[in-house]
């Protein structure tokens, strides 16, 4: 390790250790959606010192994104995601390979890449469904994460199956700022914590909301095993 890797992970290095940093570098993962949750796993986990980052989004930045979606300015308006988030992670952290698929999961998981762990940075039950497929084809954990209003859901998926989601076409009706930076950093530190060798809890859907008196929840709920 470097000089200026020494400063740049300085926080961390206190935290675990050299030996734990450095074997972040062999670590890969992929991160699916680079919208409001994808942005913000982006740059926790792009500044961390994980090796390789695939990120993958074929959609383009529109303006209601932009004020939840912490990669984006409005000059991104109309530009691929996943490539503006890949740009500014290597603007941020020049430890890291990271690479922008623009295009859909549907063509993304028929390169068959290997991976430590997959993202869900999605807003679609249907691909997150494909997500578990893909990712218990690779024998791969994967972490779910879901925002809506002020409310938001966790879950880093190991032995159990995302099937037990009933399947709908719904869709979020509004979505906080605030929100989507909680569950997305719930699931980078989950992610963080996992790839470093510490203990985490598998199987267990994390459901955070605030009630009518403004009080913070977190229920927490066993996942059925395949």
């Amino acid at each position: 390790m470097n000089i200026l890797e020494e400063d740049y992970f300085k926080r961390q290095i206190q935290l675990w250790g050299e030996e734990v940093q450095n074997s972040l570098k062999d670590k890969r993962i992929a991160i699916i959606g680079s919208g409001g949750l994808g942005c913000s796993l982006a740059l926790a986990l792009g500044t961390s010192g994980i090796g390789k980052i695939d990120i993958v989004d074929f959609d383009e930045v529109s303006l209601h994104n932009i004020h939840r979606q912490i990669g984006f300015k409005l000059e991104d308006e109309g530009k691929n995601k996943a490539q503006v988030v890949t740009e500014l992670i290597q603007e941020k952290s020049p430890f890291i390979d990271i690479r922008a698929f623009e295009m859909n999961f549907d063509e993304f998981h028929k390169f068959n890449n290997s991976y430590d762990l997959i993202i869900d940075a999605t807003d679609n039950l249907a691909v997150r469904k494909d997500i578990d497929i893909y990712a218990k084809k690779l024998k791969t954990p994967w972490i779910y994460g879901s925002v809506e209003g002020f409310n938001g859901q966790v879950c880093f998926f190991d032995k159990s199956n995302f099937s037990v989601f009933a399947m709908s076409n719904h869709i979020p009706k509004g979505i906080t700022a605030p929100m989507v930076m909680h569950i997305a950093s719930l699931q980078a530190n989950l992610a963080l914590r996992y790839l470093a060798g510490m203990k985490i809890t598998k199987d267990k859907l994390y459901y955070l909301y605030f009630n009518d008196d403004g009080e913070l929840i977190t229920q927490k709920f066993g996942m059925p095993k395949e």
